[in-house]
């Protein structure tokens, strides 16, 4: 009986780090390559492993269009490293989809895709939040999201923000371009019900001299975060990453 329960205790801590990563990836098209439109979806899988993410939610991602030649970037990077995936579609694109990803090292379970609202007089582009359940090594459950609010509009980001205040699933991880620094209303919107991985975050946009943070992690109910970076990685994309080491209870 000692040595059952001895298994059991050390089959399931009673705390967990989970590191989470975000990362707007710009449909693996580095920056310096815009113009001709070139794919570079080793760049942005080297950048993954080489952070070695539980959890991965990715932006702007190409799904079988003719601009990324075709592949299916998300089964793409989730082969490359050793991770399972959901890809949420926002949109319709150049003969495929373009939307937001999960990748986890964990199997992920009732995938969904929640499409955002938008203000009644607004007509831009889709958006929309992955949602996946994992279970970690601790035997707790939890739902990982990743959403990429709209660029253009203010009134648009209050309206997901609030969407996203309304997912009931506890506890609950949203990572992605939200679109909007700390110090405005679409992110106060969110405080009352999510922590942000970070008090003085560091700047994700532009790459090669970064102004803004719009890339978060954010989570309900809070955690412990033991760390939380912005990874200086200037080839890639047009966003840097952000990951966080996220103590789960």
């Amino acid at each position: 009986m000692y040595y059952f329960l001895l298994a059991f205790l050390l089959q399931y801590p009673k705390e967990d780090t989970l590191r989470v990563m975000t990362y707007n990836i710009h449909h693996c098209n580095p920056p310096s390559k815009e113009a001709t439109g070139e794919i570079d979806i080793d760049a942005i899988a080297n950048v993954i492993k080489s952070q070695h993410p539980d959890v991965l939610a990715l932006q702007e991602v190409d799904v079988n269009t003719k601009r990324s030649g075709n592949i299916d970037q998300a089964a793409v990077l989730a082969s490359k490293t050793g991770m399972h995936v959901y890809f949420g579609k926002a949109i319709d694109y150049d003969g495929g989809g373009y939307g937001v990803a999960i990748l986890s090292k964990f199997p992920l379970k009732h995938t969904k895709t929640i499409r955002l609202p938008e203000a009644s007089d607004s007509t831009v582009e889709d958006r929309v939040v992955a949602i996946a359940e994992i279970t970690l090594r601790n035997g707790k459950k939890l739902t990982i999201g990743s959403t990429h609010f709209d660029v253009k509009k203010a009134a648009n980001r209050e309206e997901q923000a609030a969407a996203l205040n309304n997912i009931t699933a506890s506890p609950l991880i949203i990572a992605g371009d939200l679109n909007c620094t700390p110090e405005s209303a679409a992110f106060k919107l969110l405080s009352p019900k999510f922590t942000s991985s970070c008090t003085d975050c560091g700047f994700t946009i532009p790459v090669n001299a970064p102004k803004r943070v719009i890339d978060h992690i954010i989570f309900s109910p809070a955690f412990s975060v033991k760390t939380s970076t912005v990874v200086n990685e200037t080839y890639a994309s047009d966003h840097l990453p952000v990951v966080a080491e996220i103590i789960i209870k």
